[in-house]
């Protein structure tokens, strides 16, 4: 079996990839294993060495890695570009903090000496989707390689491309060989990874199906899971609310990357005052959007990373219509291109409100206060952030328990950022990535006490 990388803008193939034999997977765990006991042993400051290096390999070969990344799954190159340069962010950031996050602490107690260490794990397989081909894989393995564990990849079959130079960067980056291998194999061999010795755990980013099953086999074999799954993020825009700004940032927050990411803003909830005003401004900002070949550096706007995901979008969407919403722009397609949609009248039954929507579509919902807002946004099973516009900055802390999600932003788009923890709640997952937090995930927090 081979997969095969498409170009969902044209459908030209761009690469085909020969399925790994259970002979070549068993060498590649054996060098991992391998890998890990070398790697373990290198200090904080040379695995630095290597997290900057990587850091500094993307930089250079930026258009290359954007260029593949655009091709692959049909995002704006000027996305693309901005993507490989978050990772080398991550990278950079991990190299500097890294250390210091696992430094041993010492804690008081009746013994001599009393402790704890953080230790690696082992070998962490990372399942991960074509949305963020690079940001979702780097953001995992840069804290994971800095903690001195080895990382094991497997990619979404559409972005194998991406998938063969992240691996490529850190073997030229100094990592040893087995360090970070990419795995060409089916989700039917997952069970079989995660039967497997070598591999110490596991994390998602994906589907909440996916999730579900992956977390099962690894709670199957006792080993620690960690879930980033989809969303279904509130935007919401109180009466007191900077307009401009609010339609500005929002049309941003749901469009960027053509829609297809988890945490973008998939609902937007309004308040009556500002609604008309709210509307009026996103509408002109949407039509304004340019779209156009993922490649041009004019496109805002490209198609999704598969035709069967735009029939999916066009299905929630036209459902909903049927079921009343009315529609103020697009609910068009062609092939894997589907026209940035704004919709209004919405029930919390329809679709597009108690679903996730992965691609550029744009709920608004009316409510008559703050009070019913933060009802309907708490309305989901999802449970990964929420943007609140507001310039009362006091009275706004007092939302923040409001809704149990893992985010809270404040005049601004919901995104990760390496300082910060990232993850969710309820569907959305569980454990979180990025900051400390992120790096603790995947240690093994060691109780030392000496009494003489």
């Amino acid at each position: 079996m081979a997969f095969k990388s498409i170009n969902p803008y044209n459908n030209e193939e761009l690469a085909s990839f020969p399925e790994h034999r259970a002979s070549e997977l068993d060498a590649m765990l054996k060098k991992a294993d391998e890998s890990f006991a070398e790697w373990r042993t290198r200090s904080f400051a040379e695995r630095a060495k290597v997290l900057n290096k990587a850091a500094a390999l993307l930089i250079e070969n930026l258009e290359k890695y954007a260029e593949t990344i655009s091709l692959e799954m049909g995002k704006p190159i000027s996305e693309a570009k901005a993507e490989v340069k978050k990772c080398a962010w991550v990278c950079e950031y991990y190299a500097e903090n890294g250390e210091a996050f696992l430094s041993p602490k010492s804690i008081s107690t009746d013994a001599h000496e009393s402790f704890v260490t953080y230790e690696p794990m082992g070998a962490i397989l990372a399942i991960m989707p074509w949305n963020f081909p690079f940001w979702q894989v780097f953001r995992f393995a840069a804290p994971t390689l800095m903690a001195g564990n080895v990382g094991l990849l497997k990619h979404a079959s559409n972005v194998l491309g991406s998938a063969k130079h992240i691996a490529d960067i850190f073997l030229e980056a100094g990592a040893p060989e087995g360090a970070f291998q990419h795995l060409l194999v089916s989700h039917d061999s997952i069970e079989t990874l995660l039967e497997n010795d070598i591999v110490k755990a596991v994390t998602l980013t994906g589907s909440e199906k996916a999730g579900a099953s992956v977390a099962s086999l690894a709670g199957k074999n006792i080993k620690k899971s960690l879930l980033e799954l989809g969303g279904s993020n509130a935007f919401v825009v109180l009466e007191d609310a900077d307009i401009d700004k609010a339609f500005e940032i929002g049309v941003k927050a749901r469009f960027m990357n053509t829609g297809q990411s988890c945490i973008a803003a998939k609902r937007f909830i309004v308040v009556e005052k500002v609604y008309d005003k709210f509307v009026d401004g996103f509408v002109e900002k949407v039509k304004a959007l340019k779209s156009g070949d993922p490649m041009s550096d004019s496109s805002e706007i490209g198609v999704l990373a598969r035709e069967d995901l735009a029939d999916i979008l066009a299905e929630q969407v036209d459902k909903s219509v049927e079921m009343g919403a009315k529609v103020l722009i697009g609910q068009k397609q062609k092939g894997a291109y589907y026209e940035p949609t704004v919709l209004t009248d919405i029930s919390a039954d329809m679709p597009v409100f108690k679903e996730e929507t992965f691609g550029p579509v744009a709920p608004i919902i009316k409510v008559k206060d703050a009070k019913e807002a933060f009802e309907v946004a708490a309305n989901t099973e999802f449970g990964l952030g929420i943007s609140v516009f507001t310039q009362d900055l006091k009275q706004v802390k007092e939302y923040i328990n409001l809704v149990p999600d893992g985010a809270f932003f404040v005049n601004d788009l919901v995104k990760s950022d390496p300082r910060l923890p990232f993850g969710g709640t309820k569907k959305s997952g569980y454990g979180r990535e990025l900051a400390k937090d992120g790096m603790m995930e995947f240690v093994n927090v060691k109780t030392v006490y000496i009494q003489k």
